[in-house]
């Protein structure tokens, strides 16, 4: 069994992946009756009260990963012309915690948020125009662009599509979880290739 800490990964009735809740949600939405089934493997069994006629307790056994009813239809209208919000946290996540200029690999700590093109030049704050970089060469770097810097960017930053950006918001993502994430990631997605060779590290 795990922690009940570990996330649970929610989708919609089509298995499209909308978001991680915690174990609270998860057995609100099994007891309000909004679970339309569930995969993955089995996380916790939550057990509740006893009933007053049957005397039995109520257990909820909650999976990795469960889809529920609801709006699919509004959902998947939004997510035509879905850009997710831009976090340091994702940013380090998509760029697979390397430095975009010297290809080494830091913890979230030692890697800040660098514009490829300066905002003092006119550049953006936005997912298409920023990359992870260690201290030293955004240090290096400074105000320049990479050209100018004498820098060479290792890979072309991209906007994350939901499911990416589901998987980017992951926290102790399992197998399961992974593999059904995968499966919604573009075929083109740089993610494939970044993930690979973090799980072949």
């Amino acid at each position: 069994m795990y922690s009940l800490s570990q996330q649970v990964l929610r989708t919609d009735i089509t298995g499209m992946p909308l978001e991680w809740i915690g174990f609270k949600e998860a057995v609100r939405a099994y007891h309000l009756g909004q679970v339309a089934y569930t995969c993955g493997v089995l996380l916790y069994t939550v057990r509740g009260g006893y009933n007053a006629i049957s005397g039995k307790r109520s257990v909820v056994e909650v999976n990795s990963i469960v889809a529920t009813l609801g709006d699919t239809h509004a959902l998947l209208k939004a997510r035509e012309h879905y850009v997710p919000p831009l976090s340091n946290s994702a940013l380090f996540a998509r760029d697979a915690h390397l430095c975009m200029y010297c290809g080494g690999r830091f913890p979230a700590g030692e890697l800040s948020r660098d514009h490829i093109k300066p905002l003092s030049m006119g550049g953006t704050d936005t997912w298409n125009n920023v990359v992870s970089a260690c201290r030293r060469c955004n240090n290096h770097k400074a105000g320049q662009t990479p050209e100018q810097a004498g820098l060479e960017l290792l890979a072309v930053p991209f906007v994350p599509t939901h499911a990416e950006y589901v998987f980017l918001q992951g926290k102790r993502v399992l197998a399961d979880q992974m593999e059904f994430l995968l499966a919604h990631f573009p075929r083109t997605s740089p993610l494939h290739q970044r993930l690979a060779k973090t799980m072949a590290a």
